[in-house]
């Protein structure tokens, strides 16, 4: 049953992608609404069948002003209730067409009756009908469109959302009123749902940049009513939380405890630490290092020293023994040789590097352990992702909300780094990884030095989709992204947006109303652009059904940070439930703090069979080698005085 009537004026011509139409005064036609014109048939026997989404709405009257409105009921409102005949009003909308059928020739909307889209009107509108074809459906729900009492889902295609095609998603609005967090738990629980079998594997790598807001993806949320439940059931996805979620998150700076609000003892089993020793930090330590401080010359003997010295066995005539670095320590004391050597021969130079060189470069690298303490240790243990052993629909969430942005920016680009090289190797363990990133603004903005990580999102942005890395990031303020981040996003979300963020260049394109609709969105609702669209489309996405994250943090409060004892006791009773409080006091008593922290890193890294065992013989070692290597205190070297601060 039709609705409305095309109609076209001088003043206002339908053109082949645009169009006008009335409607009676109560049809349930409004901004966003999705609707099929039919046209007359052409000479040829054919009928045009256009579809198209409402952006603009005007209400006119036969007034020429409002001037004769108020002199009609003499300056009383009340008057003007009581006159004898109402005047007649009508409805007019305009519509940016969304598909024309046949497509060719492309011609002016034709004057034909106007109908609300039916279920089946909204795939064929939106070209979901060419990848929902039975054995050919790579359709991901991102919502439901209503219109009246109907509904239906909308799918994006898997290939333009997770590659090889345009790939990636980037999601804006106003903090804590545009729902973005909730967006992309939705949209991941959505893909793990439908995720083609046939285009392999897919799991997630989530930052945790504020708060708790990532803290309990695998806790029920206590918020889902039956509005959310049938949400879910049209969209075709469980109304469960993530079934496989690993936390991982760096040591506080004493040690004790995990940097993050997920210490709650009913939620340990899946949290663990994040460490890394020389080995995995060297590579990246330009991520660290100021640019302009670091030249040339201290890059080419940071090269020599990851690529000659770092995790082998290295001798020269300057040094008085051969070393093996492999970890901060080590390194402090190679340096402590080099420049001893130096000094007893009285040379400025050793291997072509500069003595001041080489101390300034021994300044920067030794001091990574103290600048990041906690995620990076002296002593070369090492914990981290189970890269080469991800598994399928898998969340991994790495907390960095409590850490400082230069341990943030190390743990960003060695991560990233990690899954585009395992990703080309094919030996991370699934297809496709899904990069969640939140405040973009911070990370990738449009002005403000090149960082290393706003390069790792743009290499991401670019290329990653032909190897399965796809990124997922939201902010509030698209504009102030780097356009390279926001323009490779084949797919982009759209919350309540700000006013101001609106009256940006990048927004013109939308039409005045489709701005104010976006400006008073409600939680839960989207306007999304997706390649396959030409136009945007509105939809509502239910709750996740997941705990949100103050929810979480008064369910499950965090605890106060442990003594050592209790720290070590509850890292060790996660391998070996035969751990106890007494056993740690009496395997650590006499010992120092340090040694303690070293002997619980090196058996969390090694999961022996037998921890205790191995736990006690930490001690062993340890006091063997400073046995053996203990060597008398020497005196500073000439020219290295208290005011020298690359002295020793």
């Amino acid at each position: 049953m039709p609705i409305g009537r095309v109609v076209a004026t001088e003043r206002r011509p339908n053109t082949p992608h645009e169009f006008h139409f009335w409607t009676a005064l109560d049809a349930p036609v409004g901004i966003g609404t999705i609707v099929r014109v039919e046209g007359p048939p052409t000479s040829d026997g054919r009928l045009a069948t256009i579809y198209g989404v409402v952006v603009e709405g005007f209400s006119y009257t036969d007034l020429q002003t409002p001037l004769h409105d108020v002199i009609g009921a003499d300056g009383d409102p009340a008057a003007a209730l009581r006159a004898p005949t109402d005047r007649t009003e009508i409805r007019l909308y305009t519509a940016n067409a969304l598909r024309h059928i046949p497509d060719e020739p492309l011609q002016p909307v034709p004057m034909g009756t106007v109908h609300l889209a039916t279920e089946d009107d909204i795939a064929v509108a939106l070209r979901m009908d060419g990848y929902l074809r039975e054995g050919q459906h790579t359709g991901i729900p991102i919502g439901v469109y209503r219109s009246g009492t109907m509904q239906a889902p909308i799918y994006l295609d898997a290939d333009f959302l997770l590659g090889p095609e345009a790939a990636h998603l980037n999601i804006s609005g106003v903090s804590g009123l545009a729902t973005k967090t909730s967006a992309v738990e939705w949209l991941l629980s959505s893909i793990f749902a439908h995720f083609p079998a046939q285009k392999g594997t897919v799991a997630a790598v989530c930052f945790n940049v504020k708060g708790p807001d990532l803290c309990f993806l695998d806790q029920p949320s206590e918020k889902l009513d039956d509005a959310d439940r049938a949400l879910y059931e049209a969209a075709g996805v469980p109304a469960e939380p993530f079934q496989h979620v690993e936390y991982f998150a760096p040591w506080t700076a004493r040690g004790h405890a995990l940097a993050t609000l997920r210490t709650n003892a009913a939620l340990s089993h899946n949290v663990h630490p994040l460490s890394w020793g020389l080995r995995e930090v060297l590579q990246y330590a330009e991520v660290l290092l100021n640019k302009d401080d670091v030249d040339a010359k201290a890059d080419a003997l940071i090269d020599f020293i990851r690529e000659r010295v770092v995790n082998q066995e290295f001798s020269d005539p300057i040094l008085p023994r051969a070393h093996t670095v492999r970890s901060f320590s080590d390194l402090e004391q190679w340096f402590r040789d080099v420049l001893r050597g130096m000094e007893s021969r009285n040379a400025e130079t050793w291997r072509t590097h500069h003595v001041a060189t080489i101390r300034k470069v021994r300044n920067r690298l030794t001091n990574i352990s103290t600048r990041c303490r906690g995620l990076v240790t002296d002593d070369g243990t090492s914990n981290d992702l189970p890269f080469g052993a991800f598994t399928d629909r898998a969340v991994y969430v790495i907390d960095v909300a409590s850490s400082e942005e230069d341990a943030q920016d190390l743990i960003f680009a060695r991560v990233v780094s990690q899954l585009r090289e395992q990703l080309e190797r094919r030996t991370l363990g699934v297809d496709h990884v899904v990069v969640f990133v939140d405040e973009l603004n911070k990370y990738a903005p449009s002005d403000g030095p090149d960082t290393y990580v706003r390069q790792m999102l743009l290499d991401i942005a670019e290329r990653g989709r032909y190897l399965g890395l796809v990124l997922f990031a939201a902010q509030q303020f698209r504009s102030q992204v780097h356009r390279r981040v926001v323009g490779n996003c084949g797919t982009a979300l759209f919350g309540r947006m700000d006013m101001d963020e609106l009256a940006t260049p990048g927004y013109a394109t939308l039409a005045p109303a489709t701005r104010i609709k976006l400006s008073t969105l409600d939680k839960g609702q989207l306007m999304v652009r997706h390649p396959h669209f030409a136009q945007p489309v509105f939809v509502r996405f239910p709750r996740p059904a997941v705990l949100g994250g103050r929810e979480g943090v008064e369910r499950f409060p965090a605890e106060p940070e442990p003594s050592l004892e209790v720290s070590v006791t509850r890292t060790l009773r996660s391998l070996d439930p035969s751990v106890t409080l007494e056993w740690v006091k009496q395997a650590t008593v006499a010992a120092p703090e340090d040694d303690v922290l070293r002997a619980r890193n090196r058996t969390l890294q090694a999961r022996p069979e037998d921890v205790k065992a191995y736990f006690r013989a930490q001690f062993r070692s340890r006091a063997a080698g400073e046995s053996v290597d203990a060597r008398p205190a020497t005196l500073p070297l000439a020219g290295g005085g208290g005011d020298d601060p690359y002295g020793f």
